[in-house]
């Protein structure tokens, strides 16, 4: 997600535990580490709220710090929703009513020309894994102009590409891949997310706004870095790169079905999991991070004005965590770590805060 994030001395979770009185190999569910973690974001990155839900087998866990969030807040969840959007695509890809190696230019045509970008040279998959080179059409919004699907396409299509293949994040190639869904389908993404997501899952908390700016009953308010609220925003500075509105139940509830096979057969899941396209640093729609501890959690997270959320699972998706903070001020990355690797790894003195590759970057919708 370029510019990529510039890499600082991660905080070690033992670190954050000692801090708050929580020495390694305490006792306590790995839940409380997490939620020991939560207070740091406060304290030290200056959100004003922050919230985790986790999910597993033994049931869910809610923990907060600050004021002004609740668990069955609506919030916008950035570009989580192209975890959404690339399940609908490998959805249409099983029922062969489209393939990965299908050219862009086949499903919209004439549309990717202009400044060295040639949609008859790239494939819905380079779309998928963000390998097609295209630029970012909110390197020039800022992720704060509405737009329609084609004016966003059209401003990234003035800037020459970067070298195909290489993993370079941008949210055009998932506003494409919108267009590419309604295209097959003769239905909005949106439609085809609720009907084929949505509905199948009850994630009642969950929609796609359109131009909608107001949020769903209850919610919190939403602040700027700066601390202008935002908590009316028009989606369409994002569309179908980071349009979703959701709570953390629903998203932890489609990340343990998806993950878990049931929105997609076994084939199709290991596909999207396949980091090769990118380097290792995204598959389709979601990204892995491995922890100190070894372990390999996967998800997304995504930044809009006034919101920044984060979800990871484990592979076969039992254990999922999902937090939020109701600010898109929210930049440190060490401390994001050592919340996962908190929820995620047993609590040894071998967790060692090793530097990870990390897709992230302060792009808006990550």
């Amino acid at each position: 997600m370029p510019p990529r994030r510039t890499p600082r001395t991660l905080l070690a979770v033992p670190v954050c535990l000692a801090l708050l009185g929580l020495a390694p190999g305490g006792p306590g569910r790995p839940a409380d580490r997490a939620d020991a973690v939560l207070p740091l974001l406060v304290a030290r990155d200056r959100v004003p709220a922050a919230a985790l839900l986790d999910r597993a087998r033994t049931g869910t866990h809610f923990a907060r710090a600050g004021r002004g969030i609740s668990p069955a807040d609506h919030f916008r969840a950035g570009s989580v929703t192209k975890s959404f959007i690339a399940t609908v695509v490998l959805q249409l890809a099983q029922e062969h009513r489209l393939s990965l190696t299908d050219t862009v230019e086949g499903h919209l045509p004439g549309l990717v020309r202009g400044a060295g970008n040639d949609g008859r040279a790239l494939t819905l998959r380079s779309l998928l894994t963000h390998t097609s080179g295209l630029a970012d059409f909110t390197a020039d919004t800022g992720g704060v102009v509405p737009l329609t699907p084609l004016q966003a396409v059209h401003i990234a299509l003035t800037h020459p590409p970067a070298a195909r293949g290489r993993f370079r994040y941008s949210n055009t190639n998932y506003v494409l891949l919108g267009m590419v869904i309604q295209q097959v389908t003769g239905h909005s993404y949106a439609v085809e997310a609720e009907r084929r997501i949505i509905t199948p899952l009850h994630l009642t908390g969950t929609s796609f706004p359109g131009a909608r700016t107001t949020l769903p009953s209850p919610h919190g308010r939403a602040w700027t870095a700066r601390g202008t609220d935002v908590t009316r925003l028009d989606p369409r500075v994002a569309g179908a790169a980071g349009e979703l509105v959701t709570t953390l139940a629903d998203l932890d509830r489609f990340y343990a079905a998806l993950l878990g096979g049931r929105l997609l057969p076994p084939g199709p899941l290991r596909e999207m999991l396949d980091t090769r396209a990118a380097q290792g640093a995204y598959g389709m729609g979601l990204f892995p991070v491995r922890l100190p501890c070894g372990t390999t959690v996967w998800g997304h997270d995504g930044r809009i004005p006034g919101s920044y959320v984060r979800t990871a699972a484990t592979a076969d998706g039992r254990r999922v965590l999902t937090f939020r903070v109701n600010t898109d001020g929210f930049r440190d990355p060490g401390l994001e770590r050592a919340l996962l690797t908190a929820e995620f790894c047993p609590r040894t003195p071998s967790n060692d805060p090793a530097p990870n590759r990390d897709p992230g970057s302060s792009h808006p919708f990550e």
